[in-house]
């Protein structure tokens, strides 16, 4: 089978996986293994994001990937808050999430997930994966630093995957509104928080393990590290607004909405909102939350997992569970194992 014929199957094998596990609306079906009947088929997709599909489906198959692994990391830093990392209506397109409002629970989803697509190229790049890319050509092997150490080995091309993360995930923002500008900071934000997490492998070589040299590669980090920058950057996200300049009256930039300096722009690195978020302890479409009943909460808990934060002072229900298993196992010669029975009492709760 041919390099092109063995991307189109994968990408339709990943396609179809996809619409099993709700993360694109169902496809009728791959009939033909071919990127642009396949890319086509796709919801939601910017015109120039489809472009990326249908020229390089093996890139767009780790910016899927990538997606999946923001939107899990997402779930598990929001696990124990009221917003879980959940909408209404589910994930209809792995890449653009314009039903949430403009909340700093949504400038963490875009970050996240151009962290995970930027995160995941690079991964793909450094396993030979994808063409037109590999190690840093950059980072030469053999060349000394400035610290004494040279480089050596496979350095992660992270450059090529903010470049290919940034022409994909911001190719949806073609509006020019304050929605928009917010969208394309916390994308960039996303990717920054890549950059800025990498690390620097070393190995050292000489006599009976003496460091005479020392080789040195960039690696990519855990993507919890990531994740961990990310929620940091969420608790202190920023109040923007947009700045309206020029003939064309239209959004032009994004300035902090409660700063003393006039016209002062948000950090690189900072996740900015445009609307406060809603307490998120009722089901409420217009907002897109699910609400709080029926959630599990610690009772013990003061922190946002604990029944009193989690439950919005609407109380809770008690489950009271019994398990039976066999404990205090003693072998007895010979061939004889005697359990006792035992039993155990949990209690679980659940908002009202």
């Amino acid at each position: 089978m041919g390099i092109r014929r063995h991307t189109r199957v994968m990408l339709g094998a990943y396609l179809l996986t996809c619409c099993i596990y709700g993360n694109f609306l169902a496809l009728s079906s791959v009939v033909a293994l071919n990127a642009n009947i396949i890319c086509n088929k796709i919801p939601t997709l910017a015109p120039k994001q489809r472009l990326v599909c249908k020229s390089r489906p093996d890139a767009f198959i780790a910016m899927g990937e990538g997606a999946k692994l923001g939107g899990a990391e997402c779930r598990f830093q929001f696990m124990n808050m009221r917003w879980n990392c959940t909408s209404i209506n589910g994930d209809k397109s792995m890449f653009g999430y314009e039903e949430l409002g403009a909340t700093k629970e949504a400038a963490f989803i875009y970050a996240i997930t151009s962290a995970g697509v930027t995160y995941a190229i690079t991964k793909a790049c450094s396993t030979g994966n994808l063409s037109n890319c590999g190690c840093d050509q950059a980072k030469k092997d053999g060349e000394v630093t400035s610290a004494g150490w040279k480089w050596g080995g496979c350095s992660v091309d992270v450059k090529y995957g903010l470049k290919m993360a940034r022409k994909f995930m911001d190719a949806r923002e073609i509006a020019k509104d304050d929605r928009a500008l917010m969208n394309l900071h916390n994308n960039r934000a996303g990717r920054k928080a890549v950059k800025d997490n990498m690390s620097t492998d070393c190995k050292c070589h000489g006599v009976s393990g003496s460091c005479t040299v020392k080789t040195c590669w960039t690696t990519l980090p855990p993507f919890r590290k990531i994740g961990d920058a990310l929620k940091k950057r969420y608790k202190k996200a920023k109040l923007v607004a947009s700045y309206v300049g020029g003939r064309s009256r239209q959004p032009i930039s994004l300035i902090l909405k409660r700063s003393k300096r006039p016209h002062r722009k948000p950090r690189r690195s900072h996740l900015v909102f445009l609307i406060p978020s809603p307490n998120y302890c009722d089901y409420d479409e217009s907002v897109r939350s699910l609400g709080t009943k029926g959630r599990s909460c610690n009772r013990t808990s003061n922190a946002s997992e604990g029944c009193d934060l989690m439950c919005c002072g609407r109380g809770y229900n008690t489950h009271q569970h019994t398990r039976n298993y066999k404990c205090s196992c003693k072998f007895h010669w010979c061939c004889q194992v005697q359990c006792e029975n035992c039993s155990e009492r949990t209690e679980q709760y659940t908002c009202k």
